[in-house]
C-alpha cells in the first residue's frame, strides 16, 4: 500500500470515535425517557417486582394486642433464601421483592411461644399475615429442618431459584461475563460457549431477561452488550419450563431477576471488596443500601479487568486485554401503603482488545472493541384492594457497540473492518393481578419499540484470501497485477473457488472499500391473559397471548398456553406437563445486515453469497413434561423432557471470520432432550446440588433468511453448532456452623457440534495453527507452528486429532454422527470466610478460588460459523479481600 493511501485511509481508531460520536444518540428519545421517569417519580407512585411477591401482616398477643420488636424470619430450605425483619410498635412487618417460592415462616418474642407455618408466595398481590403468638415461658430458639414437603413446589412450570448464598460463594472466571458463568453452572439444559454465550435446551441464546418486571430479549453476550453486574442482584429465577402467557420474545430461558434494594435498611450495610488473579485479572466491587420504611437506595459500582478478557484462539492470550465499569442505582419510594415506585439506572462500559492468532499477531493488528450500555427503568404499582395489583414499568435501553480497526489497514488480516452498531429499546408493560381463592389471574400489555442503526467499512487485505491466480503448486499467487482469471499466463492457472466480486473492495488490488449503513424502526404490541387454579392436588395454569410484530417484515399470532400439575402427597411427587404456542421475532442484532438484499447489501455486492432474503419470525409448538420428587429430607430430583418444532430454525452467520454478525434461518427444526436438577437442603452443615442436560439440535435445510454464503445445503437434518449431547455441573459447599466455608464445582461438557472438520481430509486442509489448536497427530508426531501435518498414512485414530472428535473414515454423519468438540471436565474450588477476625457489625472477608485445578487444555469451539475457535480457560488463581458493613 503506498504512503498516500495510507495516510488517507478514512478510519483510524482515533477517527472511528470522532465519527461515532458525531452521530446523533437519538437525544429525543434519551429526554423522552427521562422525562416520562421524572413524572413517576414526581407522583405517589410505588414499585414492585411482578416477579417476586410481598408478605406483611402483623404479630399480635392472646388479648390482640401488638408485640413490638418480635422477630419474623423467612427461609426456604432448597435455595438458601432467608430474611428477617423486626415488627415495629404496632406490631407490623413486612418483607418485599420476596422471589417465588415456598417459605417456613417463624414468629418469635420474649415471653411467647414461637409461631410457624408455611406461606407460598406466587402473585405480586402482597400476602396479608395475622400471626397470634402464645404465652410461653420464654423465647424458644428455632432451628428450621426441612421436611419432605418443604422441598417440593407444586407449580407446572419447571424452574431453579439462585440467591445470595450461590451468587457470592460461586467464583466465576471473569466478573464481566460472571452473570452467563453463573446461569451456565447452575441451570439445566444450558450448553456453555465463549466470551459469554450460552445455549440453552439446544438454540442460540433463547434467552430472556426480566430485570424487575423490565423485558430485556436482547443478547448479553460480551460481544453485544454488557451482562448484569453479579452484586446488583438479589436473586433469580431460570424458567425452563414451557412459558406461560406472560412471557413472549425469547422463551427457551427466562430469568427473573430481582434487583437488591435499600428499603426499609433503616441502618446502611454493604460491601466493599477488591480481587486480584492469574493474567493480571483485577476487579473492585462497591455496594451499599440504606433507607427506611418508606425509602430506600441501593448502589453498587463496579470495574475490573484482565490481560485475558476474552476466550482467545489460541491457548495463549495475544492481544487480549480488557477492562469494564458498572454503576447500578435502585430507588425505592413508598409515599401510601398503596402506592410505591421503583426507579432503576444504570450505565456500563466495557473496552477489550480482539484476540489474535499466532498469524495476526505478527501482522501486529490492533482491533478493539467498545461496548457502552444504558438502562432507565421507572416502575409503578398501586394496590386497589387486598386482591387487585396493578403494575407499571416504561423503560429504556441502549447498547451501543463500537470496533475499531488497526492504525494501519493492512496490519488487519483477512480484512480490515470498522463497525458500529446501536440498539435502542424503548417500551412499557402494564400488567394487572388479581389474587383470591383457588385463582391467581393475571392480565397485561408489552409495547416494544427498537431504534436499530448498523453500519461498516469493510476491505480485504490478505491477497491470498481471494487469489486471481494459482501457482503449478496449488498455492495462491499473490501478484496484484491480474483482476481477471483469464489474464492468468502460464504457469499459472485460474483459480476456480476466486470471487469476481470481490476483486472490487480488495486493497490488495487497487480495490476500494465496501460500506454499508441501515436504519430501521421495529414495533411489537402483545397482549396476554392467564389464570393459575388450585384444585385440591392439581395445579393448573391456562392462558392465552397475541403478538403483533411489525418490522422489516410482520407477523400475528395468538398463541394459547396450558400447563397442569398434581401433587401425589403419598409418596411426594409432583407429576406436570404443559404446551405452548410461540411466536419468535427475529433476532435484532445485525438484523438489517441479515435482511439486506440489493446492490445496498452484502446480497448484492458479490461477496460470494448465493442469495438473501429477509429474515421472519418464527412459530413454534413446544411441550414439556415432568416431575418433582424428593428424597426423604435430603433433597429433592427435578426433571423435565422437552419437544420443540419450529418452523424456521435460528441461528447467526459471520462475515469473513470478522465481528460482522448477522441472524440466519433455516426451512425448520426439530429440538428434544432432557433437563434434571437435584438439590440438598443444608445438612450438618452440607449442600448441594446437581443439574444435567441433553439438547439435541437438529436443523433442516436449505438456508431460507439471512445472506447464503454457505452453498445450498440438501433438505436432510444436520446438527446445529448448539448441539450437545451430554452436560452437568455439581456443586458442594460445606460452612462450619458461621464459620468458614470451602465449596466445589465439576462441570463435564461431552461438546458442541464441530462441523468444520468432518473428516480427516479437512484436518490436513487446515493451517498449521488450526491444526495444533485441534491436537492433529499421525501417532506421536502433532501439528506445531512450523511443521504441519501434509499427509499420514497411519489408520484412524492413531491418526486423529485431541480435541476434536473427528468420526471414523466413512462413518460421518450430519444428523447422526457429525464432528464434535473433545469432552472436558472442569474443577473449580475455592475457601473462605464471611468474617475472618468475628467481629460484629463489621465483617472481613476472604475468599480465595483456583478455577480448573487440572489445568485441562480445553475448547470450547472451533471455526464456528457464527463465533469462531475459543479456547478454555486454563488454571486460574483468585484472592479477595472484602469489608462488609
Amino acid at each position: 500500500m503506498n504512503s498516500a493511501l495510507r495516510s488517507n485511509f478514512p478510519y483510524s481508531a482515533s477517527h472511528s470515535a470522532n465519527m461515532e460520536g458525531a452521530k446523533s444518540l437519538q437525544p429525543g428519545l434519551v429526554v423522552l425517557a427521562l422525562a416520562v421517569s421524572l413524572f413517576f417519580l414526581g407522583s405517589e407512585a410505588f414499585g414492585q417486582n411482578l416477579s417476586s411477591g410481598t408478605i406483611r401482616g402483623s404479630v399480635l398477643d392472646p388479648s390482640g394486642a401488638a408485640v413490638k420488636g418480635a422477630t419474623v424470619e423467612i427461609r426456604n430450605p432448597v435455595s438458601g433464601y432467608s430474611r428477617t425483619v423486626q415488627t415495629d410498635d404496632q406490631g407490623n412487618f413486612e418483607f418485599t421483592n420476596v422471589p417465588y417460592n415456598p417459605y417456613h415462616l417463624s414468629a418469635t418474642a420474649a415471653g411467647f411461644e414461637t409461631n410457624q407455618q408455611d406461606v407460598d408466595i406466587r402473585t405480586p398481590v402482597p400476602i396479608e399475615l395475622k400471626i397470634s403468638l402464645k404465652i410461653g415461658t420464654e423465647a424458644t430458639s428455632v432451628t428450621v429442618q426441612a421436611e419432605a414437603n418443604d422441598l417440593l413446589e407444586t407449580t407446572p412450570t419447571a424452574h431453579t431459584d439462585v440467591g445470595q448464598t450461590l451468587i457470592q460463594t460461586l467464583p466465576v472466571q471473569n466478573q464481566s461475563i460472571g452473570f452467563a458463568e453463573l446461569v451456565t453452572n447452575a441451570s439445566p439444559g444450558v450448553a456453555a460457549d465463549g466470551n459469554g454465550f450460552y445455549h440453552p435446551l439446544g438454540e442460540h441464546a433463547d434467552t430472556s431477561i426480566i430485570l424487575d418486571n423490565q423485558p430485556i430479549p436482547d443478547q448479553q453476550a460480551k460481544i453485544f452488550s454488557n451482562q448484569l453486574a453479579l452484586n446488583t442482584i438479589q436473586s433469580f429465577e431460570l424458567v425452563t419450563g414451557a412459558p406461560p402467557a406472560e412471557y413472549g420474545d425469547r422463551t427457551s430461558l427466562i430469568i427473573n431477576t430481582t434487583s437488591r434494594s435499600g428499603l426499609g435498611q433503616t441502618k446502611p450495610t454493604g460491601d466493599f471488596s477488591g480481587e486480584y488473579g492469574s493474567f493480571g485479572s483485577w476487579a473492585e466491587l462497591f455496594d451499599v443500601g440504606w433507607g427506611g420504611q418508606r425509602w430506600g437506595n441501593f448502589l453498587a459500582v463496579d470495574s475490573n479487568g484482565s490481560s485475558r478478557d476474552l476466550d482467545p484462539p489460541e491457548f495463549t492470550h495475544l492481544h487480549d486485554k480488557g477492562n469494564g465499569e458498572t454503576i447500578f442505582d435502585h430507588i425505592d419510594f413508598r409515599p401510601t401503603e398503596r402506592d410505591t415506585l421503583h426507579f432503576n439506572v444504570s450505565a456500563q462500559r466495557s473496552w477489550f482488545q480482539q484476540p489474535n492468532t499466532f498469524d495476526q499477531q505478527r501482522t501486529g493488528q490492533d482491533q478493539r472493541t467498545q461496548v457502552r450500555s444504558t438502562n432507565i427503568a421507572p416502575g409503578y404499582t398501586h394496590l386497589f384492594s387486598t386482591n387487585l395489583l396493578l403494575t407499571f414499568n416504561p423503560y429504556y435501553r441502549l447498547d451501543w457497540f463500537q470496533f475499531f480497526p488497526s492504525r494501519d489497514p493492512f496490519w488487519d488480516t483477512p480484512a480490515t473492518v470498522r463497525q458500529g452498531r446501536r440498539l435502542n429499546n424503548i417500551g412499557a408493560r402494564a400488567d394487572l393481578s388479581y389474587s383470591r381463592g383457588r385463582h391467581e389471574i393475571k392480565g397485561g400489555l408489552q409495547l416494544s419499540h427498537w431504534l436499530l442503526t448498523e453500519d461498516f467499512y469493510l476491505g480485504l487485505t490478505d491477497p491470498a484470501f481471494n487469489p486471481v491466480c494459482l501457482n503449478p503448486d496449488g498455492s495462491p499467487d499473490t501478484n496484484p497485477t491480474p483482476t481477471d482469471p483469464n489474464a492468468c499466463a502460464a504457469p499459472f492457472e485460474p483459480n476456480p473457488g476466486f470471487l469476481p466480486g470481490l476483486v472490487a473492495y480488495d486493497l490488495t488490488r487497487g480495490g476500494s472499500l465496501f460500506t454499508f449503513g441501515a436504519h430501521a424502526d421495529i414495533k411489537e404490541l402483545s397482549a396476554y391473559l392467564e389464570d393459575s387454579v388450585k384444585l385440591g392436588d392439581w395445579t393448573i395454569k391456562a392462558g392465552v397471548r397475541g403478538d403483533h410484530y411489525d418490522g422489516l417484515t410482520r407477523a400475528r399470532q395468538i398463541e394459547p398456553r396450558t400447563a397442569f400439575s398434581y401433587h401425589v402427597s403419598g409418596t411426594n411427587t409432583v407429576l406436570r406437563a404443559s404446551y405452548a404456542r410461540l411466536l419468535l421475532a427475529p433476532f435484532n442484532e445485525g438484523l438489517l445486515l441479515g435482511s439486506s438484499t440489493g446492490a445496498g447489501g452484502l446480497g448484492g455486492a458479490g461477496f460470494g453469497g448465493f442469495g438473501a432474503s429477509p429474515i421472519v419470525s418464527q412459530r413454534r409448538n413446544q411441550f414439556n413434561t415432568g416431575f418433582e420428587q424428593t428424597i426423604g429430607r435430603f433433597g429433592v430430583v427435578d426433571g423435565e423432557y422437552f419437544w420443540k418444532f419450529s418452523s424456521r430454525g435460528s441461528d447467526f452467520d459471520t462475515l469473513f471470520s470478522t465481528p460482522i454478525v448477522f441472524p440466519t434461518l433455516w426451512r425448520k427444526s426439530k429440538i428434544d432432550g432432557f433437563g434434571v436438577r437435584f438439590s440438598m437442603p443444608t445438612i450438618k452443615g452440607f449442600t448441594a446440588y446437581a443439574v444435567l442436560g441433553h439438547a439435541r439440535s437438529r436443523y433442516f435445510g436449505p438456508e431460507v433468511g439471512g445472506l447464503i454464503f454457505n452453498s445450498p445445503l440438501s433438505a436432510g437434518a444436520f446438527r446445529i453448532d448448539h448441539d450437545q449431547s451430554f452436560q452437568q455441573t455439581t456443586n458442594v459447599r460445606y460452612q462450619y456452623k458461621k464459620g468458614p466455608y470451602a465449596t466445589f464445582t465439576w462441570r463435564y461438557d461431552s461438546g458442541l457440534v464441530a462441523g468444520s472438520v468432518p473428516d480427516l481430509a479437512s484436518a490436513v486442509a487446515l493451517d498449521a495453527d488450526q491444526q495444533a489448536v485441534i491436537g492433529l497427530h499421525c501417532g506421536s508426531t502433532f501439528a506445531t507452528l512450523s511443521n504441519p501435518i501434509t499427509a499420514c498414512h497411519l489408520p484412524y485414530p492413531q491418526f486423529s486429532a485431541t480435541r476434536v472428535r473427528i468420526p471414523a473414515p466413512g462413518t460421518e454423519n450430519d444428523d447422526l454422527n457429525p464432528p464434535r468438540i473433545a469432552p472436558r471436565h472442569l474443577f473449580d474450588a475455592s475457601a473462605g470466610t464471611d468474617n475472618l477476625f468475628h467481629t460484629e457489625p463489621y465483617h472481613v472477608t476472604l475468599k480465595f478460588s483456583v478455577l480448573n485445578i487440572t489445568n485441562q487444555t480445553a475448547l470450547y469451539n472451533f471455526l464456528s460459523t457464527f463465533s469462531g475457535t475459543h479456547t478454555v480457560a486454563p488454571r486460574t488463581f483468585q484472592a479477595q479481600l472484602g469489608f462488609r458493613f
